[in-house]
């Protein structure tokens, strides 16, 4: 028996109910909690009426250490799933370490004065969940968390060496929207207004926000789109772990229309994280902007098309340089039948059931600490990807046409 605590009623904590709902043998008993605990409701009476599962649910402040605590006390689960906000990462893993459970999640730290995506503060948590005996699953959601166990499974079962790696991640969706941002607004425009970094040379250079882009078309018909260049977190625990990479870029799609009304916004100073002064009160511009978007959750019931992301990887195999591109394609509109959730959050939250069932049953993170998805054995994940809803696959590509980011 196993019980999960899942922190967070977002687009991807619904779909996350879901597909744990739906592997009941595993997940007996589900808690999804939430500062507001009437979305917490929704999902679960979503979750009852297609699965026949019932959840409960709870509201919980996750900023709050000691709330947190009293929560998982009361629950009583073996894991905690976060789900929530990456400034909420360093308290929920505090809870967990001071109420003795296992922690997920599919983002890494952020601290809320400055958009900064990087792994080191949650890192300096190994040794604490050493001495606990705890475990913690860092980024087990699609980008990162699958692109980075597709890297882990290329490097051990196709090359000698990995030293080069494009991670592109496609959305061909369309939502009907004039703007609207496919995960929570807040987080998605602090990743493409942040400057670029990629790893190159041994180091990381820095180039100026969305300054690098080229075309890239997706296998299977989905379609010829505009990547940018930016910063993502898997390159930071990928080129650590895997010391033979040379150079690691992450690419993602943005309409032209996407660029316009960003490129407005920024110039008008609505995506200020700083605190500014309104009618005698300090507010923050950009959550401020959230709060007018369209929510993300509630894009599954408008778009249509699919998504496409994977990762091109060239390096050496017997002495012969090699390349091969492993992707996913996820329609929209299933994912919507399915669970009532859009393609991006399906894509984020069925990595994190499948990191959950992985660490339930002891095939991952079988000793305590902190661990990044590719320090782990790639092809149970790689199996389960096919059976709960994201097949991938794998094709070789011809070495010059990869460097040049063509796949078809």
């Amino acid at each position: 028996m196993s019980t999960v605590l899942i922190i967070g009623a977002g687009g991807v904590g619904s779909v996350v109910a879901h597909k744990c709902a739906q592997l009941s043998d595993i997940f007996t008993d589900i808690t999804l909690a939430s500062r507001t605990v009437s979305k917490c409701d929704a999902i679960a009476a979503s979750v009852k009426e297609r699965t026949g599962v019932n959840i409960k649910t709870a509201a919980i402040d996750a900023d709050n250490v000691a709330a947190t605590v009293a929560l998982i006390k009361e629950v009583n689960p073996s894991l905690l799933i976060n789900v929530a906000l990456p400034y909420q990462d360093l308290p929920l893993m505090d809870a967990c370490l001071e109420a003795g459970i296992h922690y997920l999640d599919t983002a890494n730290y952020e601290p809320p004065e400055e958009a900064k995506f990087e792994y080191h503060w949650q890192w300096a948590y190994q040794e604490r969940f050493e001495k606990a005996g705890l475990k913690a699953l860092l980024g087990s959601g699609f980008d990162p968390g699958v692109t980075n166990v597709f890297t882990a499974w290329a490097l051990k079962h196709h090359f000698d060496e990995i030293h080069y790696l494009d991670i592109v991640d496609v959305n061909g969706g369309d939502h009907g929207q004039s703007f609207a941002t496919n995960f929570n607004p807040e987080i998605n425009i602090r990743e493409v207004t942040a400057p670029c970094r990629h790893w190159e040379d041994g180091a990381f250079q820095e180039t100026e926000a969305m300054s690098k882009s080229q075309k890239f078309t997706c296998p299977e018909g989905v379609g010829t789109y505009s990547i940018y260049r930016m910063y993502h977190e898997e390159m930071e625990s990928l080129t650590k772990h895997i010391p033979t990479i040379k150079r690691a870029q992450f690419w993602m799609s943005f309409s032209d229309n996407y660029i316009k009304h960003l490129d407005v916004l920024q110039s008008v100073g609505m995506t200020r994280i700083d605190e500014v002064e309104y009618n005698g009160q300090k507010i923050i511009p950009l959550q401020f902007l959230k709060a007018v978007l369209p929510d993300p959750g509630d894009l599954g019931k408008t778009t249509t098309g699919r998504t496409c992301i994977g990762t091109i990887i060239r390096g050496i195999k017997d002495g012969q340089e090699k390349a091969l591109y492993i992707y996913n394609i996820c329609d929209h509109e299933e994912c919507f039948a399915e669970v009532g959730s859009q393609g991006v959050s399906y894509t984020t939250g069925v990595p994190a059931m499948i990191g959950a069932k992985l660490m339930l049953e002891g095939k991952w993170t079988t000793e305590a600490g902190v661990w990044n998805m590719e320090q782990n054995d790639p092809d149970p994940f790689m199996d389960d990807l096919n059976q709960y809803g994201l097949p991938w696959t794998v094709v070789e590509l011809d070495v010059e046409a990869a460097k040049s980011l063509t796949v078809v």
